[in-house]
């Protein structure tokens, strides 16, 4: 017997049933249900909703209480309608995606293309797994991935990779990354959740010390790859996928700028799409003293704007 079909498993299967029949909805209903889904996440998942105000407070002291309240509960509006992009990003028409796309930028990545590889930059927005199904018809595109740790799920989106994308690459396997860079091809990947592993260094994001991955820079300097900042965002009546310039005199003098750099730039469009980042993650879980800075929070700020 297949173990992805055991007992324990069928609540998965049925959860990936009912994406699936909201994705054959039209999108605007697709995107009312998936504010729904997140007002009532908002409710009942109250340690997401936690780390989710210690994040607002720590990124945007200068907000009140009330509008902190309120851009929580906006995130998670996004957050919900996040989820539905996912699975539209597995089983989407593709006809009625294009639709939905507005490029911004790409000649950016035409040009850099010419001369060799590309780091396609990403960040975390809610709607990122969406923007890279969005990319994929337009080139063979590289991307690097966690994977999910339910097996049924896994075992769904490799397959959906493997028909989308050029090629997957776990994220643990830095040397494939690096062959498909010097192969030529564009390679997507984010580096901005909290990094615990060798070579972080606590980088300024939003003010806040945060243990940033430095892979970007070092990746960058190995070869002669160009590094091409890449966000997918919802405006309204679509998403945007916007590239930015090359970053130029890149990597620079010192891991620890060219990460500053990044997080910098992270941090505009973050702060343009407020709502949109994923503040449900602990970026900031660790200070340089290694304290926990959402236990902390919990302990001294009971009253918070959870």
């Amino acid at each position: 017997m297949n173990n992805n079909l055991h007992p324990r498993y069928w609540p998965t299967w049925l959860g990936l049933g009912v994406l699936w029949l909201i994705v054959q909805l039209p999108w605007s209903l697709q995107m009312r249900l998936g504010k729904w889904l997140g007002l009532l996440m908002h409710h009942f998942l109250k340690k997401r909703r936690h780390i989710c105000c210690v994040n607002l407070e720590l990124a945007f002291p200068e907000r009140s209480n009330k509008e902190r309240q309120q851009l929580n509960r906006q995130h998670f509006v996004s957050l919900g309608q996040g989820l539905l992009e996912t699975a539209m990003s597995w089983w989407g028409n593709e006809k009625k995606l294009a639709k939905l796309t507005q490029l911004e930028g790409i000649e950016h990545l035409h040009k850099a293309l010419e001369t060799g590889g590309v780091v396609l930059l990403s960040a975390h927005f809610t709607s990122l797994e969406l923007g890279g199904r969005m990319l994929a018809p337009h080139l063979p595109l590289h991307v690097v991935y966690r994977p999910h740790q339910n097996p049924v799920i896994e075992q769904l989106v490799a397959k959906l990779r493997a028909k989308r994308y050029g090629k997957a690459i776990p994220r643990t396997r830095i040397r494939t990354m690096l062959q498909s860079l010097k192969k030529g091809h564009a390679v997507w990947y984010a580096q901005d959740q909290h990094f615990k592993q060798k070579n972080r260094l606590f980088v300024p994001f939003f003010g806040i010390a945060a243990a940033t991955n430095t892979a970007t820079s070092r990746i960058a300097g190995i070869g002669t790859s160009k590094v091409i900042p890449f966000f997918t965002v919802r405006n309204g009546d679509g998403y945007l996928l916007r590239f930015l310039p090359e970053l130029e005199n890149f990597p620079g003098e010192s891991v620890a700028d060219d990460t500053l750099r990044i997080n910098q730039l992270i941090e505009q469009q973050v702060r343009e799409f407020p709502d949109q980042y994923l503040w449900t993650h602990r970026r900031f879980k660790t200070a340089p003293d290694n304290s926990d800075r959402y236990k902390t929070h919990k302990d001294n700020f009971p009253d918070s704007c959870c």
